[in-house]
C-alpha cells in the first residue's frame, strides 16, 4: 500500500525523472512519471486473480518524448484539435503551431506537457494514495494567453479505480480543456488487437466532423449509424462499415455528446474484455468523449520491448468537445481569469 518511488531515466541534460508506484489492498497498482505527470501502468485482476498491465504506453525516456501516440499523457492547454489552428479571447486573435496536416492544432503540440518535468507531491487521502503532479505555464506558452497554474492528481482507491482530477487558474482569460490520452486493452498492454472487446458509450449524438476530423458544429444522431454504442457491442462490428466518418478516420476517433447534464458526474462509458472478464467503467463531469482506437498507432518502443499494431487498445479521452472554443453552439472551453477549472474522470476496473 502507499506510493513507492524509483528511478525511471534521465534526460539529456542529466536531470533525472522518477517513476511512482502506487498500490492498494487488493494488489493493484498504478503507476506514473514526473516526466510529463504521465500514466504508465495499471495493474488489475481478472476474473481468475491473474494480473496484467492494461494501458499501452512506453517505459523509457526515449519512448516518452518521441514515441508515437500520446499514451497516458495528461494533455493541455487543448486536448484534441483546434480547427485553422487559431482562435480568439476578447477579440484578440492567437495562433497556434500547426502540427496536425498542416492546417490544424492537435494536442497543443508541438511544445507538449510531456517535455516537461512536473513536480510530484504525494498525499494519502481518505479515498486512497493520491499522487498530484504541478506545473506552472507561463503567459504565451503553446500560444496561449495568461500565466497558468496546473495540477492533475491521481488516487487511487481500494476499489480499484483511479480517480483523475485537473485544476487549472490562470491570470488572464484563457483555453482549459485537460485529458488524459491513455490506450486500454483489457486483455493487457501487449496482447495484440482490441478490437473484439465490447463497448457501451451513453451518448445519442456525436459531433460529426469534415474529412480533417475538425467538428462541423452539428450534433448528428448515433441511431442507425455505426456510431451507435448505446447497446453494448463489439468495436470490430461496425469499425470497417462503409461509412463516410468511419474511413475518413481510418477507425473510430469521434467525440460523443454524452447524455448527462454537464458538470454531473456520472457514468459515461464501459469496456469488457469477455475473455479475461476485466471491466473498465468511465465516468466523468465532462460534456464529451472521444473514443478513438488507435487507427494510427503504431511503434516497437511499448513497455517491455512489446510492439503495439494499429488498433491495439483504444482511448476514452473525456473533454470539451473538439475545436469548442471556436464554435459557440459548443460548451465552452474558455476560463476567465482567476476562475477555477476543477473536473474529473475516473475509470473503475471490476470483473464480471
Amino acid at each position: 500500500m502507499g506510493c513507492a518511488k524509483t528511478e525511471f531515466g534521465r534526460l539529456e541534460d542529466g536531470r533525472m525523472v522518477y517513476r511512482y508506484t502506487l498500490t492498494n489492498e487488493q494488489g493493484a497498482s498504478a503507476s506514473f512519471t514526473d516526466l510529463g505527470g504521465i500514466w504508465l501502468t495499471m495493474v488489475v485482476p481478472d476474473r481468475d486473480g491473474r494480473m496484467a498491465d492494461v494501458v499501452l504506453g512506453y517505459d523509457t525516456v526515449e519512448g516518452i518524448l518521441t514515441g508515437p501516440g500520446h499514451p497516458g499523457e495528461p494533455v493541455g492547454r487543448n486536448a484534441n484539435r483546434i480547427g485553422g489552428a487559431k482562435l480568439a479571447i476578447n477579440g484578440v486573435a492567437y495562433e497556434l503551431e500547426k502540427n496536425c496536416g498542416g492546417k490544424h492544432n492537435l494536442h497543443s503540440g508541438p511544445d507538449y506537457y510531456r517535455n516537461r518535468v512536473w513536480e510530484a507531491q504525494v498525499e494519502e487521502d481518505g479515498m486512497g494514495t493520491k499522487i498530484s503532479f504541478s506545473l506552472s505555464s507561463p503567459d504565451g506558452d503553446q500560444g496561449y494567453p495568461g500565466n497558468a497554474d496546473i495540477t492533475v492528481s491521481y488516487t487511487l482507491m481500494p476499489d480499484n479505480s483511479l480517480k483523475l482530477d485537473y485544476h487549472m487558474v490562470s491570470d488572464a482569460d484563457t483555453v482549459a480543456n485537460f485529458t488524459n490520452h491513455a490506450y486500454f486493452n483489457l486483455a493487457g498492454h501487449d496482447s495484440g488487437n482490441a478490437m473484439n472487446q465490447k463497448v457501451w458509450i451513453d451518448a445519442d449524438t456525436f459531433t460529426i466532423t469534415d474529412r480533417d476530423s475538425i467538428p462541423t458544429g452539428e450534433l448528428v444522431p448515433v441511431k442507425g449509424t455505426p456510431m451507435d454504442f448505446t447497446q453494448m457491442k463489439a468495436i470490430a462490428r461496425d469499425i470497417e462499415a462503409d461509412y463516410e466518418q468511419l474511413i475518413w478516420a481510418g477507425g473510430f476517433d469521434h467525440n460523443w455528446a454524452l447524455n448527462h447534464p454537464e458538470g454531473e458526474l456520472s457514468l459515461c462509458a464501459k469496456a469488457v474484455d469477455e475473455a479475461s472478464g476485466r471491466v473498465m467503467e468511465v465516468y466523468t463531469d465532462l460534456p464529451g468523449v472521444q473514443f478513438y482506437t488507435a487507427n494510427s498507432m503504431a511503434t516497437d518502443m511499448g513497455k517491455e520491448k512489446a510492439v503495439y499494431h494499429k488498433r491495439d487498445g483504444y482511448c476514452f479521452e473525456t473533454q470539451y468537445f473538439p475545436d469548442a472554443v471556436n464554435k459557440p453552439e459548443f460548451a465552452s472551453s474558455l476560463l476567465k481569469a482567476g476562475q477555477e477549472y476543477k473536473t474529473t474522470t475516473i475509470y473503475k476496473f471490476s470483473v464480471e
